[in-house]
């Protein structure tokens, strides 16, 4: 019997709760990280922990990958009373070459959510200091992109038009391979959420 993507997202948790009550302990932690000072300075307890999730994390991933479980998670995201579900990948799973196909066949139905909810709204691209764009600039990333992702708060609309490894796309340090262009459409200037 192979695990389900819920189950192995219920056994990580169990981990993690076991982890943080000390209930697993890895006894060669000094030597995995390379920085004395800051290993003293966390502690070979924290470290410990930390250090024993990432290797039930990182077995949890290759059974994923011999087993052909999706990392997918779906969940709805609604704004001006119209819901859209959509997929994403848990944080604490890794994506199988499936999920990417499957979060590239989501992009239509979520670029139509988009368009649908963000009519009469202004578009800026989200930064440190967000900048207006027009709608050709967004329809132009949409084009370029692979997937797409979108949130919402209760006046205003997140679009992640994304591309390359959806474990990495987030995370500045995997560009150009991998990125994701942050789009809010907001009534005004955004507020500052960081997203």
């Amino acid at each position: 019997m192979t695990y389900t993507t819920q189950e192995l997202i219920d056994i990580l948790d169990q981990e993690l709760k076991a982890a943080w009550r000390g209930e697993r302990v890895l006894l060669s932690t000094d030597d995995r990280l390379a920085n004395p000072v800051v290993s003293k300075a966390i502690g070979a307890d924290k470290l410990s922990k930390v250090f024993a999730l990432k290797d039930f994390r990182d077995q949890i991933h290759q059974y994923q990958r011999e087993h052909n479980v999706s990392g997918l998670v779906w969940h709805p995201c609604t704004f001006k009373g119209q819901t859209i579900r959509l997929p994403e990948i848990h944080p604490n799973l890794t994506a199988i070459p499936a999920d990417k196909a499957t979060l590239a066949a989501a992009k239509t139905s979520i670029i139509e959510f988009w368009r649908t909810s963000s009519e009469g709204l202004r578009l800026w691209a989200a930064g440190h200091d967000p900048i207006e764009i027009d709608a050709a600039t967004v329809e132009s990333y949409i084009q370029e992109t692979e997937w797409a992702d979108i949130s919402a708060t209760r006046s205003e609309l997140y679009l992640g038009l994304c591309w390359g490894n959806p474990k990495e796309c987030y995370c500045g340090w995997a560009y150009p391979e991998s990125g994701c262009h942050r789009i809010i459409a907001a009534t005004a200037e955004p507020s500052a959420i960081k997203v």
